[in-house]
């Protein structure tokens, strides 16, 4: 009996650390490409889309779901963003995959965008269409048939920085900020990408995040990387970059692989800190 019952705890526990787990493989969604209850999504342009994508799959584009005109990258509000997810037969009811071309930062910023706007059952395909196509699943330059959805968005502010909040972390040893560019543009080397970077913040390249095959690396890698650079399961963890795209990466990360309690992204990013007038460290 007691070997049953510890059995039995031990398919329990997998079970939870599955759940836990947003990434899915490409033979489980291969598995659940008909199923009605999830839908699949594209997170490339437009274009992008057009050319090839995963059968019966929908574009949302991470660009279409920034505001129009001012500073780059900032979000739509939640009500125009459920709005935007609907109209492309996005339910917050329905498991939610979505994928890129393989680098994991567009679909991860949909992640992340999802997660804010409440919906509970969001996962994002490791490998992305990299690892689709290397697995030989079916692609498509057709449209897919959208049907439209109601999107019913419940924000989750627990998720989300603001500027007033990335302001206070300054001088905080319970928070940390994590810039997630690659680190010849963090450092300034790069001359086509020098914006500088929010004062105490510290660079955790995205790039590095991820194995040779475009898919994410071990937990315990990722622990090792996150933990050498200081961000710790006892802070709160700002992730930051200049328009909140490559700082889901960091969310998934975090967040979902490793189950780090208190992980936020400022969604105004570096572009709007440096655009408020705010001190940049070159």
């Amino acid at each position: 009996m007691k070997k049953l019952f510890f059995a039995c705890i031990a398919i329990i526990a997998f079970g939870f650390t599955a759940i836990a787990q947003d990434l899915i493989s490409v033979a489980d969604l291969s598995a659940k490409l008909k199923d009605p209850n999830v839908v699949v999504v594209s997170a490339e342009l437009e274009t992008e889309y057009a050319k090839v994508h995963i059968n019966n799959a929908v574009n949302v584009s991470y660009k279409s779901l920034e505001k129009k005109g001012g500073i780059e990258g900032l979000l739509n509000t939640p009500d125009e963003l459920a709005k935007i997810f609907g109209s492309n037969g996005v339910s917050e009811k329905k498991t939610i995959i979505v994928y890129d071309e393989g680098a994991g930062k567009y679909a991860s910023r949909l992640y992340w965008t999802l997660k804010y706007l409440g919906a509970p059952n969001v996962k994002v395909l490791d490998g992305g269409l990299v690892a689709w196509k290397a697995g030989r699943k079916p692609v498509t330059k057709n449209p897919s048939n959208v049907k439209a959805e109601t999107f019913t968005p419940s924000v989750n502010k627990a998720i989300y920085a603001d500027m007033k909040e990335v302001q206070a972390a300054a001088g905080n040893a319970k928070v940390i900020l994590v810039d997630l560019r690659e680190n010849v543009e963090f450092s300034g080397k790069d001359p086509k990408n020098n914006k500088g970077r929010i004062p105490g913040s510290i660079n955790v390249d995205h790039t590095t995040l991820m194995a040779a095959n475009s898919t994410y690396k071990t937990k315990a890698e990722l622990e090792k990387i996150f933990t050498a650079a200081g961000a710790t399961k006892d802070k709160t963890i700002i992730l930051v970059c200049p328009t909140g795209v490559r700082a889901g990466k960091g969310f998934l990360a975090l967040k979902s692989i490793l189950g780090y309690p208190n992980v936020k992204v400022y969604e105004g990013g570096v572009n709007e800190w440096a655009a408020s007038s705010n001190k940049l460290d070159k």
